[in-house]
């Protein structure tokens, strides 16, 4: 005979989550949770409104005791990283200073679904409830996490369309030419009536001086240390400038009156984190958009300087005019500024050749003081202008006939079309061995000779492209050299920094009555 077992309930004493006796009455120590996620007024009113329905409802309870009500004004809920009231409560419920927080909806605690389900664990592991009034779930239910599951998708899904919908809109107003700009943060221009670009004098003086001294030859270190000791605030408003900054001035291009949109992206709705446009989507530019503060030509002659200014050996100084553009005629390297006898009274700065005393041989090219570099420009400068005539016919021959880029486009185009021929069929053949039973032999044969012939192509291309922007910086140079040279008196009397920097490219000294001086237009003329 079976023993028949005898079971007794042990009825439980204590809350499941709580661990608190179920006979203590303890008030619930409860928060309220409230956020928008813009500032407009239509919002704000939902805002006060929050706050003041879940302060007067949390208090009319007696068996709740009022903690506060955390708050986020204008943010997102597709991330907690920057919601400071959010991240504020839950530090608060874990740290044991609240037992129940309650907030309007999912949607409202967050839009990701991965955020939303680990704050609540969280919570839960250490004792703390929420309640969604819209959709009356609370955490502790057994089908609370299910439901929270498929509410936290849905609202997430929710701000995935409207994130789709506000770059759609966006993305429309930049193929309609329609300009965007960070003005709290834009250096020389106000925003308008109508939300346009109007021109900041005061401001646009610094922006001016700043590619004054740039095509003066300072470095960018060099301006962002004259403007932070002038005290001119950056466009952030600080009083340090940076050479990020000075940089981002020069290749701005909404300074020549221009505007390129959609340089950088959204590439995840959830992160908002902002990519760089490097051809992933595509990209918009504006010409005559509006005032311009430095005169376009002016500009890509700063883009030219920002280029050929480059690292190693010839690494650009800048710290002075002749900064770069005195050459050693034996090893190539430019010279740099010494100063001699820097104790004494007799103290001067002289340029030197910067590799002078390296390694074994050293090179024997002469010192120059800054005296020997303006009166040789003079010498020969004005040696060229004594055939001022025919070297600006000459100049204006090779624009037109040296300096022509429209064979080079016209084939760079026509293999850019070919190319794209070629780029299809690849595709087309991919399609079709993923679509039909084809004899694999058959199929890589033909894959490789298309590849190949595409790559092929793109080789030419990218040289092409090369020729093409090396001859039009070449024409440009030449274009700016004839400009200037043509508003330059028939005879220098005196030297100026602004004639030596628009005629001279640069000069190499070979010895101490050797010392040739080579023009933007290509010509050497020994001084």
């Amino acid at each position: 005979m079976v023993k028949q077992k005898k079971v007794t309930t042990i009825p439980a004493s204590r809350t499941r989550f709580t661990s608190t006796p179920i006979t203590e009455k303890k008030k619930r120590r409860v928060a309220g949770y409230a956020r928008v996620s813009t500032d407009h007024d239509d919002q704000f009113t939902s805002y006060e409104a929050q706050i003041d329905y879940y302060t007067t409802y949390i208090k009319s309870r007696d068996d709740w005791e009022f903690v506060k009500v955390y708050t986020d004004e204008g943010i997102s809920g597709t991330g907690i990283r920057k919601r400071l009231g959010f991240q504020s409560m839950i530090e608060d419920a874990l740290n044991g200073k609240i037992d129940l927080i309650i907030t309007k909806s999912v949607s409202r605690f967050a839009r990701n679904t991965v955020d939303s389900l680990t704050t609540i664990r969280k919570l839960k592991e250490n004792g703390v409830e929420c309640y969604f009034e819209k959709e009356n779930i609370w955490t502790f239910d057994g089908k609370g996490e299910l439901l929270i599951t498929i509410m936290s998708s849905l609202a997430q899904e929710e701000s995935r369309s409207i994130s789709e919908n506000c770059t759609w809109g966006q993305r429309k107003r930049f193929a309609d030419g329609k300009v965007t700009v960070p003005f709290k943060r834009f250096l020389g221009y106000d925003r308008g009536p109508n939300g346009e670009l109007v021109v900041n004098p005061e401001e646009a003086e610094t922006v001016r001086r700043i590619y004054r001294l740039f095509l003066q030859g300072m470095t960018y270190n060099g301006i962002a240390s004259q403007l932070t000791s002038y005290g001119i605030k950056t466009p952030g408003g600080k009083d340090k400038w940076n050479v990020s900054t000075v940089k981002s001035i020069l290749s701005n291009e909404k300074y020549k009156g221009d505007a390129l949109l959609q340089k950088t992206y959204i590439s995840d709705y959830l992160t908002k984190k902002p990519k760089v446009n490097e051809g992933e989507i595509p990209q918009y530019y504006v010409e005559g958009d509006h005032e311009a503060i430095i005169p376009p030509e002016t500009f890509d002659m700063a883009q030219r300087e920002m280029e050929r200014r480059g690292r190693g050996r010839n690494y650009h100084s800048g710290v002075h005019a002749f900064s770069s553009r005195i050459r050693c005629g034996q090893c190539g390297s430019f010279y740099g500024s010494k100063a001699w006898t820097s104790n004494s009274k007799y103290r001067k700065t002289i340029w030197r050749c910067n590799h002078k005393y390296d390694g074994d041989s050293r090179c024997s090219t002469h010192a120059l003081t800054d005296d020997d570099v303006k009166t040789t420009f003079l010498s020969a400068a004005n040696k060229l202008l004594e055939t001022k005539t025919e070297v600006i016919a000459n100049g204006q021959e090779m624009l037109s006939l040296l300096l022509n880029t429209d064979e080079l486009e016209s084939e760079r185009d026509r293999l850019i079309e070919e190319a794209q021929i070629v780029a299809d069929a690849v595709q087309q053949n991919i399609t079709e061995n993923a679509r039909t039973a084809l004899d694999q032999t058959d199929y890589q044969k033909r894959y490789d000779e298309l590849s190949a012939r595409y790559d092929k192509l793109k080789e030419r291309i990218d040289e092409l492209d090369g020729k093409i922007h090396e001859t039009q910086s070449r024409k440009a140079g030449v274009e700016d050299f004839l400009d200037a040279f043509e508003k330059t008196p028939d005879s220098l009397t005196e030297f100026s920094i602004d004639a030596f920097n628009s005629l001279v490219d640069h000069l190499t000294v070979y010895g101490r009555d050797d010392i040739r001086f080579t023009f933007r237009n290509g010509q050497e003329i020994k001084a």
